[in-house]
């Protein structure tokens, strides 16, 4: 999530600033159509698994970003109505690099969840720096619950019921909720982590901050091209899955269905 200044506007706002967009919904309908033909074994299997986890992907992408947002609104920055977050439209929170292309190319290569979106906050209109970290917590966390909402099919016995393909592209996309959740809560400047301490820093600390923000995605980034910090990455997520009872061998089969072009 990225801050700028605006010049905040508590004028009443319409009820489309609040409404979910016509792309959002559209992708709401794609993932329950795309479940569906997965569960029922309509079609070709990995071709329905690869929109499906891709719907849901973009969904929570949509849903990590809403929630920076709706929590700034209703901390303070009223504009972030009117630059159209609160209406889970995914072109809303686009930059081409980083929320389309590099977010694609991880899930596609190592099967990362990479948050890209841009919320564009008004700092000096939040009310509190308690606030301020609240609405960097919110992304993340939303992609944490996510996660666990996914997991309870499994926690409860329904994946023993057959339609092992949806059930492994449902653990797939939980995992990717959950690499998420690790990635953005890294306290690193430019990612959601980062900017949860940065109202706490001393003024020369938040200067240096700003300096190494722009960079500290693509910092993150090549750090996870390390053996070392990629194995320990990895094994924090997994932790985390077991943990929450995210059955591991139905994550590497819902990746595999995902690389529908492997078949």
């Amino acid at each position: 999530m990225s801050y700028g200044r605006y010049t905040n506007s508590v004028a009443r706002l319409p009820r489309e600033a609040f409404r979910p967009s016509p792309i959002f919904l559209g992708l709401v309908a794609l993932f329950v159509v795309t479940g569906w033909m997965t569960w029922a074994g309509f079609g070709n299997v990995t071709i329905n698994v690869f929109l499906f986890v891709a719907a849901g992907w973009t969904i929570s992408l949509c849903l990590h970003e809403y929630a920076h947002a709706v929590v700034a609104f209703k901390g303070g920055d009223h504009d972030i109505a009117h630059r159209g977050y609160l209406t889970l439209d995914p072109l809303k929170y686009t930059h081409p690099l980083l929320s389309i292309v590099l977010p694609l190319v991880f899930v596609l290569l190592g099967g990362i969840g990479l948050p890209g979106g841009a919320v564009w906050v008004n700092h000096s209109a939040v009310r509190s720096r308690f606030v301020d970290s609240l609405i960097s917590f919110a992304g993340p966390a939303t992609n944490l619950v996510l996660a666990v909402v996914m997991v309870l099919p499994f926690s409860l016995g329904f994946a023993e019921t057959g339609h092992l393909d949806f059930w492994a592209a449902l653990a797939f996309l939980a995992f990717l909720q959950l690499t998420a959740s690790v990635l953005n809560f890294v306290p690193m400047p430019g990612v959601d982590g980062g900017n949860l301490v940065f109202p706490w820093l001393s003024p020369q600390w938040q200067r240096g901050f700003n300096h190494v923000a722009p960079y500290g995605m693509l910092l993150l980034i090549a750090l996870l091209w390390s053996p070392v910090i990629n194995n320990w990455f990895f094994n924090v997520v997994y932790s985390l899955g077991d943990a929450i009872g995210l059955p591991s061998y139905l994550v590497g089969d819902g990746y595999d269905l995902f690389k529908f072009w492997n078949f």
